[in-house]
């Protein structure tokens, strides 16, 4: 088929070395989630270049994108099945891509058909954590894989920067610039702040219309706008969601525990805020109770606040826990007795990692002290301890690793 893809590629190697390896399975299908916006259809088209310059042909080559023209207005499983049909009468192995495949009602049973031929590689992309929720996770038990998707981390930042020439600053007006401006790739191409916000701010409201009200049925948006405005604004902040539906009920805004908690895994399956778990070292075990939210962008923030202030200490947590994310890490927040740290990091060895994350440990010392108290009440643990802060001046104390935020990023290092 003719596909027509954009020129001017920014190309994202950290998710590109992540399905590389399975370009031509057959057996596997390729799920790519993601925040709208975040760069999926773009990841698309960069597996899609990949591919030709590989030498296949471009006839083995299927693409749907099913939130644009001509194909928005497929919407059931019939029509995307006769859809794929109409086009796949090639010889040799087919590569089917099919973006924002969530649009599709009972898509599953389509894909799940067509992965069984043999000589198809799938490739899907979606909106929505609903996407891996129902049939298809049920009914591909080890038969995908997923690729978790987010907007640009700071040193992807740079890299789009300088891919679309744009000048660069020193390194900490240059993290300023990331927490303002966001990593939504498109958003680079806007040149005035205030265009950046209004993109944001109409990108909220259609993942509200595409990817929340459409699935949950919002009933009362007077309420819904009232928690996700909460969650937004206190990114990195404990949350009790008894204690938030007292406050809105007190305030006029009539809603039930169960719904807070509805709307709130709502903006999680939308992948606007992601949860953070607390994690006890002595039990290995999640803890219950209150929970921190970080977003998906910080632009989320800036978009639906006046307030330009930086409160550095979630914001610089914000960007720590989201690059560790698309490092492959699971995060959580650690708690040791009585003390509590920033970040626990696991990787796929089921190997530690603990952070502290600052501003600066430069201004006293009881700044200093902390930070670093609750890394030095681990003991008998072997696992990397790390302080990160944007002091370039970096301290040596107890073993633990004081480390810059913009130089370990840059570096693209894992912990």
């Amino acid at each position: 088929m003719n596909i027509t893809l954009q020129p001017d590629l920014y190309f994202r190697e950290k998710y590109l070395k992540k399905i590389r390896d399975f370009y031509h399975d057959t057996e596997l299908i390729k799920v790519i989630t993601g925040v709208r916006r975040c760069g999926k259809s773009s990841l698309i088209q960069m597996i899609i270049k990949e591919l030709l310059s590989d030498g296949i042909s471009e006839d083995n080559i299927i693409f749907f994108n099913l939130d644009k023209r001509p194909y928005f207005d497929i919407t059931t499983a019939v029509e995307l099945n006769d859809l794929i049909k109409e086009n796949a009468n090639v010889d040799g192995k087919k590569y089917l891509f099919i973006d924002e495949i969530q649009n599709i009602n009972n898509f599953e049973s389509v894909i799940n058909a067509w992965r069984e031929e043999g000589d198809f590689s799938i490739f899907i992309t979606g909106s929505n954590s609903y996407l891996l929720s129902g049939e298809l996770s049920t009914k591909l038990t080890g038969r995908y894989i997923e690729i978790d998707m987010y907007p640009l981390t700071f040193e992807e930042y740079l890299g789009m920067k300088k891919f679309l020439q744009i000048p660069l600053a020193d390194d900490l007006q240059e993290l300023t610039n990331f927490v303002y401006d966001g990593g939504f790739p498109y958003s680079l191409k806007l040149r005035t702040l205030p265009a950046r916000r209004e993109y944001v701010e109409n990108l909220i409201e259609e993942i509200y219309q595409k990817d929340i009200h459409s699935r949950i049925r919002i009933r009362n948006k007077v309420a819904f706008e009232a928690i996700m405005n909460y969650f937004i604004s206190n990114f990195g902040a404990s949350t009790n969601i008894t204690n938030i539906v007292g406050d809105l009920n007190k305030r006029g805004i009539k809603l039930k525990i169960e719904t807070a908690n509805k709307y709130v895994e709502a903006l999680e399956n939308a992948k606007i805020l992601i949860r953070c778990d607390r994690f006890d070292m002595k039990s290995r075990r999640a803890l219950m109770g209150d929970k921190k939210y970080y977003l998906a962008d910080l632009s989320f923030y800036f978009a639906m606040n006046t307030d330009k202030r930086i409160n550095y200490g979630p914001v610089l947590e914000n960007i720590v826990h989201n690059y560790a994310l698309t490092r492959g890490y699971k995060v959580s927040i650690g708690r040791f007795g009585k003390f509590e740290c920033d970040f626990i990091l696991r990787n796929k060895d089921m190997d530690y990692a603990y952070l502290q994350v600052a501003y600066t440990i430069m201004d006293s010392e009881d700044t200093e002290n902390r930070e670093y108290r609750p890394l030095e009440m681990i003991k008998h643990d072997n696992y990397p301890r790390y302080v990160l802060t944007t002091d370039k001046l970096l301290q040596k104390r107890n073993g633990i690793i004081h480390a810059n935020i913009m130089d370990f990023m840059k570096a693209e290092k894992d912990f």
